[in-house]
């Protein structure tokens, strides 16, 4: 019997029921409260881009930042918890991450936003590992499978319910505050955390845990950064020669990492990730599979958020409703079709996923395509629909197929490393999706006006407009429309769009000559927010080519392994 099931039994007799239930429900509070605000803030992103003036480099770090943070001292939080206690540290992370919440919740600008969702997932990275701890510690062993299993149904709920919460409080406006409560609706929650877990929750630490690797962690941190924050910032900067090298230099350091760990290990057996894990073939495939299946989700989140919003001029809540198929696929994916088609077919689940999921993507593109601004949310409910199934039916088997071959010894790392990789994996998917579909709004602005340029000669034909004056209109609309699609901060009006708008005269036609201008810029940003979704899919369908073939190097046979608590 290991330590960490030692201290659980010992901890678990002292526990009356009643005690048990109120610890679970404290947990289980803060691990949702985590799982909201990680996928809650996409539905605001438009929202909060306009209030604060944010850029596109800066709505990427509201997202890859919390994932960077997460993922870079998720395995240091646990060994953290081992040493003093998972208590204490899930306390600290509760009392952070509430604090942090509130820093976002009242931020006066962008940058402020950004600092505070940063420190939201270091907080939640302190948080996260003490849930399952805690239940090691609460429950026994026979008793964790149906706590497990409601942790798993809790989260697959909140990644669907969390957009249309944030819709829902985007919609409501409350007190005028208009984005804010969605971070703010996290202090109630957290300081009841904090309060009822003071009396309730349960000590437990390891009896032998493993040192901190502080050189380890730090060396990650960096090589991470250097890798991301070149691709997120590089656009905006016009990719100085420093951002290469950045860049390039990021990969000595990952190898400088990889050294190191190897040498920690031997020395004394607490590596951040435990090397000999990297001698199974199947764990590194899935660690790929992960990385790989991460990155393109959350990528494609994103964009499809913004192409409703920013695009299609949908509301917060009309776009977290278009979403539900997605939702409702994934749920019939996890509960009637995985485990079947996994015990039959095994690793060809996965490209049967990947196929679905890559249909279901092009689906949507083509919607976004032929329809634009005519776009209803039900065209969206086949593809949508599609592109769930698809994505569970990837999920399912890949997290089984990395740790099916590890030794139980190191089922703990091996879950913690995969959990770890997840988050790097969304935050280089933002950082690599984001180059490509804001480069895209960028480079197609040109193309995208001169779709509409015939009926808006035809418009501006029908209000008597001379054609001399209509080249004029037309040429200053376009200019207006590239300026403001290339630019940092599309929020902010050009000149060239205030010299458009003063131009026009001021009266009755003058007015319906605006309303012409109006829509037709509205048609061509549709236009453009559609051509850059069609640009980050043909990258996603790229990915999911890797995927397939990845998937070919595990064995064909998969069986079920759960994830190590």
């Amino acid at each position: 019997m290991n330590d960490v099931k030692q201290t659980a039994m010992h901890h678990a007799r002292k526990l009356t029921d009643k005690q048990k239930k109120i610890a679970l429900l404290i947990v289980a509070f803060a691990f949702v409260m985590d799982l909201l605000d990680s996928t809650i803030v996409n539905i605001a992103i438009p929202s909060i881009q306009v209030n604060l003036g944010a850029s596109y480099s800066t709505i990427q770090w509201l997202i890859a930042g919390y994932s960077l943070t997460f993922a870079l001292l998720l395995i240091t939080g646990g060994r953290l918890g081992d040493v003093y206690g998972y208590k204490k540290l899930f306390m600290i992370g509760v009392g952070g991450f509430t604090a942090a919440s509130l820093l976002a919740g009242i931020a006066p600008n962008a940058g402020f936003l950004v600092a505070a969702r940063l420190a939201q997932g270091a907080m939640a990275a302190l948080m996260v590992p003490q849930v399952m701890s805690l239940m090691q510690v609460m429950y026994e062993p026979k008793e964790r499978v149906g706590v497990m299993g409601m942790f798993g149904m809790l989260g697959g709920l909140a990644a669907s319910l969390g957009p249309i919460v944030g819709g829902l409080i985007i919609k409501a406006n409350f007190f005028g505050w208009d984005w804010r409560p969605i971070f703010l609706i996290n202090l109630p929650v957290g300081i009841f955390a904090l309060v009822a877990g003071a009396k309730f929750l349960p000590e437990g630490k390891s009896p032998h845990p493993l040192h901190v690797d502080v050189k380890g962690t730090l060396l990650i941190i960096l090589a991470l950064s250097m890798f991301v924050f070149p691709l997120i910032e590089g656009r905006d900067l016009g990719w100085p020669l420093w951002s290469i090298g950045m860049l390039a230099a990021s990969i000595p350091v990952f190898a400088i990492f990889g050294w190191y760990e190897v040498r920690k290990d031997r020395r004394d057996k607490s590596a951040l990730i435990v090397p000999a894990l990297f001698k199974i073939k199947t764990f590194i495939s899935g660690l790929g599979l992960n990385v790989l299946v991460e990155s393109l989700m959350v990528g494609y989140f994103l964009t499809f958020t913004l192409v409703l919003q920013a695009g299609l001029g949908y509301s917060p809540l009309k776009a977290a409703l278009t979403g539900v198929p997605t939702a409702v696929g994934m749920t019939i994916g996890f509960t009637v079709l995985g485990q079947k088609l996994m015990a039959r077919y095994g690793r060809a689940v996965i490209s049967m996923g990947a196929t679905i999921f890559g249909a279901g993507l092009v689906g949507v593109a083509w919607v976004f395509t032929h329809y634009t601004l005519t776009t209803h949310p039900w065209q969206f409910s086949l593809p949508l629909l599609l592109l769930g199934i698809g994505l569970s039916l990837i999920m399912i088997p890949m997290f089984s197929a990395a740790l099916q071959d590890v030794d139980p010894g190191h089922a703990g790392a091996a879950s913690g490393a995969l959990n770890a990789v997840q988050q790097v994996g969304a935050a280089v998917g933002i950082a690599i999706i984001g180059v490509i579909f804001f480069g895209q709004l960028s480079s197609g602005a040109t193309k995208s006006f001169a779709q509409i340029v015939p009926e808006m000669r035809q418009e501006l034909s029908a209000l008597h407009v001379p054609q001399a004056a209509q080249v004029e209109i037309i040429r200053q609309t376009g200019t207006c429309f590239y300026d403001r699609s290339t630019a940092k901060d599309d929020t902010k009006i050009p000149a060239s769009c205030q010299q458009a708008q003063a131009s026009v005269p001021v009266d009755e036609n003058g007015q319906k000559i605006v309303d012409v201008v109006a829509a037709s810029a509205k048609a061509a940003n549709a236009h453009n927010f559609a051509s850059a979704f069609r640009s980050s899919v043909v990258y996603i369908l790229i990915i999911l080519v890797v995927v397939c073939g990845i998937s070919l190097t595990l064995p064909r046979k998969l069986r079920v392994v759960e994830e190590a608590a």
